[in-house]
């Protein structure tokens, strides 16, 4: 049975996240929440959730000793299908603009940002359900390019990356910006599948398959 990494550096959805994928593996994979460097390392896959301020995240990975080595070993080096979801994706970035300048991991080249409406009624926050644009062919959010399939999104900033090649999927609110990122065994997701309901157990449950 293969093992999933869920990490746990403090993240406030890190339970929700975990009842989300022991529901999607269905008894099928086993999900252990660890934050040991040597667990991480021998994943299969690598979850890394995130809630909050890039800089509070980013800090909150690091401050465990060999964690980001870890990750860095099981999904870089040995190629383990990685998903970051909401901050967890961000933290992807090459750095974060929130609270000063941070780096990130740079995973995926480009930065996070606060978002710019330019509709008045669309409120930042941005929180709420909404269907996704612009979605590729990527595995995991392929089926989401129907638009009875929305996700839900609770944030204020986004991750840009340097290449528009790396986005997978786009969401408009008062702007377009990615919905999600992917490039070869790494991606991730703006919003949160431990709370989009139906489409957000599907698309972890296709992540638990995913064999990029």
């Amino acid at each position: 049975m293969q093992t999933v990494a869920l990490i746990d550096y403090g993240s406030g959805n890190l339970r929700s996240a975990e009842k989300a994928l022991v529901r999607a593996a269905d008894g099928r994979s086993k999900i252990v929440v660890s934050h040991d460097p040597e667990a991480v390392a021998r994943a299969d896959r690598v979850v890394l959730p995130g809630v909050g301020a890039f800089k509070a995240c980013m800090d909150a990975l690091a401050a465990r000793p060999g964690l980001v080595e870890a990750m860095t070993e099981a999904v870089r080096t040995r190629g383990a299908p990685f998903l970051g979801v909401c901050v967890g994706m961000q933290l992807l970035a090459s750095r974060g603009l929130e609270f000063g300048v941070t780096p990130g991991l740079d995973w995926i080249g480009g930065e996070v940002r606060r978002l710019q409406s330019d509709d008045p009624a669309a409120k930042i926050p941005h929180m709420g359900w909404n269907a996704l644009r612009g979605v590729t062919s990527q595995p995991l959010v392929a089926p989401l390019s129907d638009p009875r399939q929305t996700v839900y999104f609770t944030h204020s900033f986004a991750f840009f990356p340097n290449d528009d090649k790396d986005v997978a999927a786009w969401v408009d609110h008062g702007g377009c910006f990615p919905a999600a990122v992917a490039r070869a065994n790494v991606a991730g997701v703006q919003f949160h599948p431990e709370k989009s309901q139906a489409s957000g157990l599907s698309l972890l449950a296709r992540f638990l398959e995913w064999r990029p």
